[in-house]
């Protein structure tokens, strides 16, 4: 038991003291990144599978 309760109490610590959290500028920015970035992924998968797709039909339309 306390060997958990050291742990909980170093990892306590550590998220307190040591960690370097981010602030709510760097936060926003990041966050609006992730989103264009997903944005524009999500957009390239949809053209490639729009491609497959024409490419799909164009096959069996001539098979």
């Amino acid at each position: 038991m306390k060997k958990i309760v050291a742990y909980l109490s170093d990892s306590y610590n550590e998220l307190v003291h040591k960690v370097s959290w981010p602030s709510k500028e760097e936060l926003s920015g990041s966050t609006v990144i992730v989103m264009i970035a997903s944005i524009i992924i999500a957009l390239i998968v949809f053209g490639i599978d729009s491609l497959f797709e024409w490419i799909i039909k164009l096959l069996y339309g001539i098979l």
